[in-house]
């Protein structure tokens, strides 16, 4: 099969190319130098390419910095995707993977949790908004063009390679400046929501097996069912260090809103797929820590 990947220079792109070629897929990438808000850009990079598949992960990504650029997170998010879509239709790609976010389903009572597929999509966050605008966008074009569109509903990843504007990785990044320099504090937003975690690396893997066997036009968690709070993942990362370490709230790093408890259900992607996450999040957090340790050594041997 030969794959084009949107966003093909992130954090995820990179590991689902390595996951892709593994499994003997061509993968060619749609990388920055595409901008998917430039229509007659990305008509002609899908175009030139013409793929069997399309896996569409380029997008605005972080939750809190959407506060403040609601208008650019949805030009990029929704107007993005629907360049993305009428590219694949004019090169007739057979299967489009839309990646959309747990950010979606916004608030959830206790009682309805785990959350499924057929839960409302109530977004409190603009991010989360402009990707349930992106899912319609894309449902719209399998509905109403017959565009092979399989939908992505991800919850929480984290691995090696991952940003510092995310959770874990802000903290496992202090965590290996303060081994290198001698810190030990850890600045952090709130840590007492829950979220769903799953290794890239399994992420990756669930979205080429719904290329190959998800229902058109159907919704899918990728999530691994279980909820862990944040202030675990941080007591986590700390115990790995190599001297006590300490957290410290930095108000700099609260939301106007943050979601309690996002738990999802795997169930409709394990039935679909077979699918189930394959690594612990210990060893993720390792993982994670250990790529940071390695990046914090190659920003000492610069600056000497």
């Amino acid at each position: 099969m030969k794959a084009l990947l949107t966003g093909a220079g992130g954090f995820v792109g990179g590991h689902l190319r390595a996951h892709l070629e593994d499994e003997g897929d061509e993968v060619v990438g749609l990388g920055d130098e595409v901008d998917i808000t430039d229509a007659d850009a990305v008509r002609t990079a899908v175009a030139a390419a013409r793929p069997d598949a399309v896996y569409h992960l380029a997008a605005a990504s972080h939750v809190g910095s959407s506060w403040a650029a609601p208008a650019e997170v949805l030009r990029v998010n929704a107007g993005g995707t629907l360049h993305v879509l009428l590219a694949c239709e004019s090169a007739d790609v057979r299967r489009v993977l839309v990646v959309g976010s747990a950010e979606q389903y916004g608030h959830v009572a206790a009682d309805r949790l785990p959350i499924g597929e057929d839960a409302p999509q109530r977004p409190v966050s603009p991010y989360g908004a402009s990707k349930a605008a992106a899912e319609v966008v894309a449902l719209q074009a399998h509905l109403g063009r017959g565009l092979g569109v399989v939908l992505v509903r991800a919850f929480n990843h984290l691995g090696p390679g991952q940003s510092d504007r995310l959770v874990a990785s802000t903290i496992a990044a202090q965590v290996a400046r303060n081994e290198r320099d001698g810190g030990e504090v850890v600045a952090t937003g709130d840590l007492s929501p829950r979220r769903d975690f799953t290794d890239v690396r399994d992420v990756v893997r669930a979205y080429r097996l719904l290329v190959e066997r998800g229902e058109l036009g159907t919704a899918y968690n990728v999530c691994s069912g279980v909820d862990v709070a944040v202030a675990t993942v941080a007591d986590h990362l700390l115990a790995l260090a190599t001297h006590p370490m300490r957290v410290e709230l930095d108000p700099e790093r609260l939301r106007p809103v943050d979601l309690p408890v996002l738990r999802g259900d795997p169930s409709r992607l394990r039935a679909a797929t077979d699918w189930s996450p394959s690594i612990p999040l210990e060893r993720t957090l390792a993982d994670l820590l250990d790529w940071w340790r390695a990046r914090v050594a190659t920003e000492a041997g610069a600056t000497t």
